[in-house]
């Protein structure tokens, strides 16, 4: 555990100053090689997508374990600090919701719609300001443990490999886990094992949240955290909800299939100004689990 504690704090630190890479970035390159692999073996069954799933995810972990296989000593911290740092996207995730915010504040919303899609799958057709807002905090809480906390939990428990598996995982549920047509018996099993996935990263980021700002994200996470439809996100919005003193959920679209999610939280909608405060509190979070790595090692 030690080096890949090491590793884990090295490449967190990476992620808070450099962010991804701007160019040649691992996880694009998986994502073209799994949309290659879709076009070969797409069938509108199941079956073919745990094939599909089984085979990317196998794939993943073989190389991560080759990579700590050649990797001994110090040479193994600089592996696990490389592969951390390109599967993290904590401070991608903060960069973009302070883009955001900056749009909203010069009030261009037809530049501010263009920008949630590097967020969210949301349709940004018709939103107003509020709208905008309220779908960039959302997502930052959201993402705070896909891009984050999720990928330090795996790293910390399989090293090389869980950091490479669990990336590969959250881009393949991206990529395919939709409710649609085209995705739902396809994409199933890769929507199945992000929630298991991330199954405790994510109540473990609702509790970094509390530690982080206090009782009143308890009280909402307790009460709210499971009236999101998602098994996991909720943990995260309900938290970030009472931390931040405002209220989510409501009406979502998506693909043009309108959603209507149970409110969380007790305070006023959203405001642009809390698109910043959304950005520092996953900043803490995050800082907070790497802490909580290198404590454990």
């Amino acid at each position: 555990m030690r080096g890949s504690a090491e590793g884990l704090v090295l490449g967190a630190a990476l992620d808070a100053l450099l962010g991804d890479p701007r160019r040649g970035h691992p996880v694009a390159g998986f994502g073209r090689l799994a949309a290659g692999f879709e076009r070969l073996v797409y069938r509108d069954s199941r079956a073919a997508g745990v094939v599909y799933a089984g085979v990317l995810v196998g794939g993943a972990v073989a190389s991560g374990v080759l990579l700590e296989r050649v990797a001994r000593g110090p040479l193994r911290v600089a592996v696990t600090a490389a592969a951390t740092w390109a599967v993290l996207g904590g401070t991608s995730l903060g960069r973009e919701g302070l883009a955001m915010e900056r749009v909203l504040e010069d009030g261009d919303l037809d530049a501010a719609r263009d920008r949630l899609s590097h967020l969210c799958a949301r349709d940004p057709k018709g939103l107003d300001e509020a709208a905008l807002a309220r779908a960039t905090v959302e997502s930052v809480a959201e993402n705070t443990s896909d891009a984050a906390i999720a990928p330090l939990v795996w790293g910390a428990v399989g090293g090389v490999p869980g950091l490479l598996a669990y990336r590969a995982v959250n881009t393949l549920d991206a990529m395919v886990g939709y409710r649609n047509p085209r995705y739902e018996r396809f994409g199933w099993a890769a929507a199945r094992l992000d929630d298991a996935a991330n199954w405790v990263p994510a109540r473990l980021t609702g509790m970094l949240v509390v530690l982080c700002s206090g009782r009143d994200a308890l009280r909402v996470l307790r009460r709210d955290g499971g009236n999101h439809p998602s098994p996991n996100a909720g943990r995260c919005e309900a938290a970030f909800a009472g931390a931040l003193g405002v209220r989510l959920g409501g009406t979502n679209s998506y693909g043009g299939a309108v959603e209507r999610r149970p409110e969380m939280g007790d305070g006023r909608a959203p405001e642009v100004r809390d698109i910043g405060r959304a950005v520092r509190l996953s900043a803490a979070v995050t800082f907070a689990a790497a802490a909580l790595v290198w404590g454990l090692r």
